[in-house]
């Protein structure tokens, strides 16, 4: 059993967040790609986590310091031994990304609500647009974890031969090179199209149901598009460890890194580098 009570677990059902929804040493937050999402309605007592405006700083392109970090999560509830649930729209893409953030500086209870918001809605679960004023705690930090996380010259380094695996999990259009953002997203003029040389294609869609459940297993697919060139898919390998967490890093493309042999993930949008 973890400190707070609650046995340690990475994903939790909706029943079993129904269940236990108001407990002490337990608070929900929703992290949306959407944020307006969350004052149309939200489960319960759950906060609001938003992804840019509270957890990236506002000049440089990184997560917040530890001291804004503490003061968010203290604002909201979640003290050094709070269990966290985290849950949001788009198969919990940013509620992942909350995850990793929260994995940096070590907070050690921390969950993804499986199928997310979606499967909340579908199962016709109760929302509410009461915003819940949580009684502030004191809330530590850890040092940064850098064990999580990679960095441009790292990843070079590991181009040149080191056993690491490099996953992109953008769209396949990003990946092939026809895109510079997700399809739908206004498509920024200063970035590079295509993907790090050597990382496979696992789009980020990919790793759920559609009903919104964690895929049990995922696997390499193929750029799809007119950018998807003969060449493009000769530069690709499959590499050997593809499983883990689907967790939102940093570096130049952002990238997280897990160990010596480890799985490399590139994310979709603008974040943490």
């Amino acid at each position: 059993m973890a400190e707070n009570g609650y046995a340690n677990a990475v994903l939790v059902t909706t029943e079993w967040l129904a269940e236990h929804l108001g407990e002490d040493g337990l608070v929900v937050a929703e992290v949306d790609e959407n944020p307006d999402l969350y004052d149309e309605g939200h489960i319960p007592g759950a906060v609001k986590l938003h992804w840019r405006e509270d957890l990236q700083d506002p000049v440089e392109r990184d997560i917040v310091d530890r001291e804004t970090f503490e003061q968010v999560l203290g604002e909201r509830g979640i003290g050094d031994s709070t269990a966290v649930v985290l849950y949001g729209d788009k198969n919990n893409w940013f509620a992942a990304y909350a995850y990793w953030y929260l994995k940096v500086y070590g907070h050690a209870d921390v969950r993804i609500l499986d199928g997310g918001r979606q499967k909340w809605i579908d199962e016709g679960r109760e929302l509410t647009t009461d915003v819940p004023s949580p009684t502030p705690k004191s809330y530590s930090a850890a040092d940064r974890d850098e064990t999580i996380r990679a960095y441009r010259d790292q990843v070079r380094e590991w181009l040149e031969g080191a056993d690491v695996s490099l996953v992109d999990v953008r769209s396949p259009g990003e990946y092939a090179g026809d895109l510079i953002a997700p399809p739908g997203y206004e498509q920024e003029g200063a970035q590079r199209a295509g993907h790090i040389p050597t990382a496979v294609s696992i789009p980020w869609a990919s790793a759920a149901r559609d009903d919104g459940h964690l895929q049990d297993r995922v696997g390499p697919a193929r750029a799809t598009g007119a950018g998807a060139s003969p060449r493009r898919r000769r530069s690709r390998r499959t590499a050997g460890s593809g499983s883990g967490a689907p967790t939102r890093g940093s570096c130049s493309a952002s990238c997280s890194a897990t160990s010596a042999s480890a799985t490399t993930t590139a994310r979709g949008r603008s974040g943490a580098t």
